[in-house]
């Protein structure tokens, strides 16, 4: 009882008081306010901005998952083999998971500027026409962050789906192997059926996190150039505390919670059968 009345005090209580506040038209600071009803709600549907952070948080949480994933595992394949330098490999790749966030970021906005090293690297190697800006241009901008992404948090995924390729038992691939079951063969039939469980934990985690996905985008490019590159998550921050558009902005915030509760869910329910039906 103390600890379900402490979550509802931390949790539950602000959560429904937020709810509520997503139906008014709330500026943050005035203690007078109007209940609107759907007003915030029908406002996103008209708001191009809104909409368009929408498709951009399902984007990169998509390419996040699809991306970190498919790399990931690749490396783990390949840090799994016997191999001398595999430990030193398996340091060196996980290393960038270990950086603050903010801290990546920041790291890669320097590096992907126009004259950062990225585009300096280009013109030394006579790949000067492939010079970009990054960051700045509309049309590569959200790529460019789903990238740095990529490069930070591949590694994590590397180790959950190396845990699971030490879990197998050797003398599996040596028995399919001697049936005459090829590499690939062995990796279809074999492994990826006995890697149910990382696999589920890498892409629940990976779609979760590419729905929430804050830090690393606004200290990237801040949303811009224009709003090439917002998410719900910046835009909740935007309204809230740069418009001083709180009702909207906690409807906004409503809307990626429901979103996340159903990727969730759904994505939980589907890898959970497909985990069954492996083992």
């Amino acid at each position: 009882m103390p600890a379900l009345l402490l979550f509802a005090f931390v949790v539950l209580v602000p959560s429904a008081r937020g709810i509520y506040y997503a139906f008014t038209d709330w500026d943050g600071l005035s203690p007078d306010f109007a209940w609107i009803g759907f007003g915030n709600f029908a406002e996103m549907l008209d708001d191009p901005v809104a909409t368009q952070a929408i498709w951009h948080t399902l984007v990169i949480a998509v390419a996040i998952t699809v991306f970190q994933n498919g790399i990931g595992l690749l490396l783990a394949l390949g840090v799994n083999s016997t191999i001398k330098s595999r430990n030193v490999l398996r340091v060196f790749l996980f290393a960038p998971a270990l950086v603050t966030p903010i801290v990546a970021a920041y790291l890669w906005r320097n590096l992907l500027g126009p004259d950062g090293a990225v585009n300096s690297l280009l013109g030394f190697v006579g790949l000067g026409s492939w010079r970009q800006d990054w960051l700045g241009d509309p049309d590569i901008g959200l790529w460019s962050v789903v990238g740095v992404i990529v490069w930070q948090y591949a590694g994590y995924s590397m180790v959950i789906f190396l845990a699971g390729l030490q879990s197998i038992p050797r003398e599996i691939h040596e028995a399919a192997a001697i049936d005459g079951a090829g590499a690939v063969r062995r990796f279809w039939s074999v492994t990826r059926p006995l890697l149910a469980p990382a696999f589920t934990i890498n892409l629940m985690l990976s779609i979760i996190g590419g729905l929430k996905l804050f830090d690393q985008v606004y200290a990237l490019t801040g949303g811009g150039p224009g709003h090439a590159t917002d998410t719900l998550s910046t835009l909740i921050y935007k309204d809230a505390f740069t418009l001083g558009e709180f009702g909207y902005s906690i409807a906004l915030a409503v809307v990626l919670t429901v979103i996340v509760a159903v990727a969730s869910t759904g994505q939980y329910r589907g890898l959970s059968r497909a985990e069954k039906a492996a083992s």
